[in-house]
């Protein structure tokens, strides 16, 4: 099966399992426009593995092909399966897959749901095996695309998770302190709040500085993995 024979049974199978009514609402879960097929998600992650099972042999070239052809469908669940599938080459991934991951936020990623896939996963995939891109992550900071900008901290969450590069972590979380984005805002705080297990007293002595100005969406956020007293001092003003 050639990449885009694949991409078009793989349209029809989420076609075939689409249910209108179920598109309505995951299209009024985002603020942010979205064009769903509406399918479940098991659905969507039995037909992701039918796919991780037929393009595992091929060559990295065809790969590509298929996920580019998914992408530009701007489906929202066709971006998902993208997600889902291209995590399972994780251990292949480079500084050349970070580079192409990187063209994909800029051309096809348009909602946090793609966003967190791509960085939570495949950004962080690259980062994982190779430590020194982080470096990069600081420039998406000051992006005015705001996928840009959450991507730069949610694609560090595998690393806070593992209480790895905290400094970077805390780097870039002071980076888009100021920053006015809500889905920017909940990024940081979810990274921090992912962080916080492993790296208590990192976290804290952090956001000691940023509790009386910090928006509180973020620090609710971040205070959802905190023992009751930790969650007190950084919620009470």
């Amino acid at each position: 099966m050639t990449p885009r024979e694949l991409a078009q049974s793989t349209r029809r199978q989420l076609k075939a399992a689409a249910d209108p009514e179920f598109a309505a609402g995951v299209r009024g879960f985002f603020r942010e426009p979205v064009d769903p097929w509406g399918v479940r998600s098991p659905t969507v992650h039995r037909i992701a593995s039918h796919v991780y099972r037929e393009i595992k042999p091929w060559p990295k070239p065809q790969r590509y092909r298929f996920m580019e052809a998914l992408w530009k469908s701007g489906k929202l669940e066709e971006g998902v399966i993208v997600c889902h599938v291209y995590r399972r080459f994780a251990n292949e991934f480079g500084d050349d897959e970070f580079a192409l991951f990187d063209q994909w936020l800029d051309r096809y990623v348009h909602n946090w749901a793609n966003c967190d896939g791509l960085a939570s996963w495949l950004l962080a995939g690259a980062i994982r095996n190779r430590p020194q891109l982080i470096r990069k992550l600081p420039a998406w900071t000051r992006s005015r695309n705001r996928w840009r900008r959450r991507a730069a901290i949610v694609s560090l969450l595998q690393e806070a998770k593992s209480g790895r590069n905290t400094a970077s972590i805390l780097q870039v979380c002071e980076l888009l302190r100021s920053d006015p984005d809500a889905m920017v805002q909940k990024g940081v705080g979810w990274v921090l709040k992912e962080a916080y297990p492993l790296k208590r007293n990192d976290v804290c002595e952090f956001l000691a500085d940023w509790r009386a100005t910090a928006p509180r969406l973020l620090l609710r956020i971040a205070a959802e993995k905190m023992t009751a007293q930790d969650k007190k001092w950084l919620l009470t003003k």
